[in-house]
Order: C-alpha cells, then structure tokens, then sequence
C-alpha cells in the first residue's frame, strides 16, 4: 500500500470514527477541547504506524484503544498531581492507584451526550452549532464557514472560544432533564439537521454523499424522539430524516455521479423509511401544536416519498408549504427552494422572476446552488448562452467535485447543437 492510499483510507476512517472517538474520551476526560487533543494524537501514530503495519480489521476500535491508553496515562498524571499536592499540604507521602473505573464506565450514547454538552446554555447559539459540527459532524472550519455562508476565521474563533467557555463552567457530558432539556433542545436539532444535510450532500471533496454521516444523524434522532416524546419539532426532524433517507441509494448513479431528484429510479426508494417518516411526521401533527421548520421540511419531503411518478408530484402543495416554511423560518435560502417550487408548478418563467430577485442577495453571493437554478431555469426557457454561462460559474464555486462535473456537463450541453441536448 502507497503512503497516499494510506493516507485516503486513514483519512476515510476519520471521518467516519472522529465523533465517536472524541465522544468516547470526552466522557473520560471531562474536556472537549482534551478529548480532540486525545483523539488527534491516537491519528497521528495510525498516520505513522497503519502505512507499514497495513489498516487493522477494526479501525475504530484500534484508534479508541490507542486514544484511552493516552487518556488514562494522562488521568493517572492527574490524580498523581492532585493526590502529591493534597499530601504535601498534609505531610504525607503516601499514594494509592488511581481509581479509573468512573472514567471508563458509564451507561448511555457518548454521542447523545457530547451533543447535549456542546449545545450548553453557557455558549451561544452559533458557538453550539460550529464547535457541534467540528466534533461530530466531522466538518473542517472551512466546510463549517461554507455551510453557514461566513468566513471561515469567524468559525474558527466560534470554536477555539467556545472550548475555553465549556471548560470553564465544567459543563457536565450528562443528557439533561427537565427544563434544561428544553433550553437545549433547539440547538440539538438543529446540529442533527445540519449534520444530515451534509452526510447527504457533501460540502466538499469527491464523493456526492457521506451517508454515514445521514444515517448517525437519523440514530441521534430516533433516540432524541424517545426523550423528548412530546416534542412536535423533534418527530418532524426525524421524519425528515427518515423520508430524505429512503432516496440514498438512488441519489448516484454506478460511478458515483449524482443523480437528480427528477431522474432518480422511485422504485428503489426505501418505502419502508418513507413508512416511518409519515408516522413520525403524523406523530408531531397529533401533538396538535402549529406545524414547525422541520415538520413543514418533512411535509415537502412526504409530498416527493408520496408521488410514484415524478409527474406525479403535488408541486402547487409543495409551494405552498414553502410559503409557510418562508413565514416560520424566513431565509435566502428557503426563498430559493420556494422559487424552484412555484417554477415547477406554475412555469419556469415565474420562477426565474423570483430567482432573479435574490440576485444581490448578500449572504448568496458565494452560494452556488443560486446560479444552478438560475441556469436550470434560463435554459427551460430558451435562454441557453446565458444558461450555459450559469452553470459554469456555479461550477467554479462548488468545492465538491462531483457536483462540479455534474454543473460543467449542464453547461457542455448548453454549448451543444439543439438536437444534441439531452
């Protein structure tokens, strides 16, 4: 094996063994910013060890093996310290072995946990989601930046502070109860959202996807329903989930291409995980409290699981539940996605006025998805020179290579002779 084949895998299974690496020590150590320490260090000897030993059978084990070893030695160092200067104070020299077993122990989801500890009410909201999304979400400052339309230095900053902030109040890694639930609550979801919006379409890199990423964030979910049972906006999000979910294995073709919701093969959709989706969504209407952001998200989702035939789909429905999802949570981006809708329901050159509408948009101003729909829309309605030039500059600001050589055959065929065009 190549040091750079070593590197890809190393890099494949950190990404998929990060959270619960960090999640695992965190509970150990008490410490956030130590546990990523930890964890970091663990990557490290794999980085220095795996290209000559080979990937072991079970990388993640052999990484929290390594990281514990490291963390215990550090909380031996500790008590040591601590017990050597509480003797000093008395006049003894005496030492026992530390007693570990609270360290290691412990019953419950270390990833539910460390979610909850990073949504503390001692950071801001933006801190919780940024230092959430770096630890378990895997996302680099840069991707994190991305996401959020913001420069990337004021994410890293978010993180830095807000590791010094959790140490400082010595935040507990306990799923809370009560009243503080509540508080947290909506810092969660919204960290489980973001986190499975970026399994199912990555930021950046070459894959389209990180479906492990989706299918951690549909886990956290169910198990979230479960303490919060009476929370309308917890069973929307995880109908979301459930239904964007059951396209998965539909969303690229045989060399990883992405496929479009309009060309994918419904047939293949998971009808099982679209099931479970309207059960969780009819669950938040039986709550009988106004629908939230993600039950209105999992009414569109519903309206696409519902439709056999892509000819099929309700999008006079799916366009008014965008207006409602505008009303509740106003955004540039929601305004967008409403566009397409009113688009495909009641004609390209509709849509195309409202598009045109966020063109000085600020925060979309780096976002490529809003030339892709403006070139989509341009090229249905016959403009394709101005279509093709979209397109391309919707390329040119993607960071994901996939969806780069998508855009760029979108604008080749532009370029092509009429009866050429696919």
């Amino acid at each position: 094996m190549t040091a750079i084949d070593a590197r890809r895998k190393i890099d494949a299974v950190w990404r998929i063994e990060s959270a619960r690496l960090i999640a695992g020590l965190a509970r150990m150590v008490r410490d956030v910013g130590i546990a990523e320490d930890l964890a970091q260090d663990a990557l490290v000897i794999a980085l220095e060890k795996w290209p000559q030993t080979g990937i072991p059978d079970n990388p993640g084990a052999w990484l929290m093996a390594t990281a514990k070893r490291r963390a215990i030695d550090l909380l031996r160092r500790n008590k040591v310290r601590d017990r050597k200067y509480e003797e000093v104070g008395r006049g003894s020299d005496l030492y026992e072995e530390p007693d570990l077993e609270s360290a290691m122990g412990g019953i419950g989801d270390d990833l539910l946990r460390l979610i909850f500890t990073t949504c503390h009410p001692a950071l801001s909201q933006e801190a919780r989601v940024a230092l959430t999304l770096r630890l378990l979400g895997g996302l680099t400052t840069d991707e994190i930046a991305h996401a959020f339309l913001i420069p990337e230095a004021t994410v890293a900053q978010r993180i830095v502070r807000a590791k010094r902030t959790l140490t400082a109040a010595r935040a507990d890694f306990e799923v809370p109860a009560g009243d503080e639930l509540q508080e947290r609550l909506a810092s969660v979801l919204e960290v489980l959202y973001l986190m499975f919006n970026e399994g199912y379409t990555a930021t950046a890199g070459g894959d389209w996807m990180r479906p492990m990423l989706c299918q951690e964030a549909l886990r956290l979910g169910r198990v979230l329903a479960e303490i919060a049972a009476d929370e309308p906006e917890v069973h929307g999000l995880v109908a979301l989930m459930e239904i964007q979910s059951s396209r998965l294995a539909t969303r690229v073709g045989p060399d990883g291409e992405p496929v479009l919701l309009l060309d994918q093969n419904r047939a293949r959709w998971d009808r099982l995980l679209i099931r479970r989706g309207l059960a969780a969504l009819e669950r938040a209407r039986q709550l009988g409290r106004p629908l939230g952001p993600y039950a209105l998200q999992a009414s569109i989702a519903a309206c696409h699981g519902q439709a056999r035939t892509a000819a099929e789909t309700d999008w006079p429905r799916i366009a008014a539940l965008y207006e409602a999802l505008l009303l509740v949570a106003p955004s540039p981006i929601v305004a967008l996605n409403r566009a397409v809708a009113i688009a495909m329901a009641f004609g390209p050159a509709f849509g195309l006025r409202l598009v045109d509408e966020l063109a000085d948009e600020p925060s979309l101003q780096q976002y490529h998805l809003l030339p892709s729909v403006r070139g989509d829309l341009l090229a249905k309605v016959g403009r394709i020179e101005e279509a093709r030039e979209q397109f391309e500059r919707a390329a040119a600001m993607t960071r994901n290579a996939r969806e780069r050589e998508l855009l760029l055959r979108r604008a080749a065929d532009c370029a092509a002779p009429a009866g050429e065009r696919g």
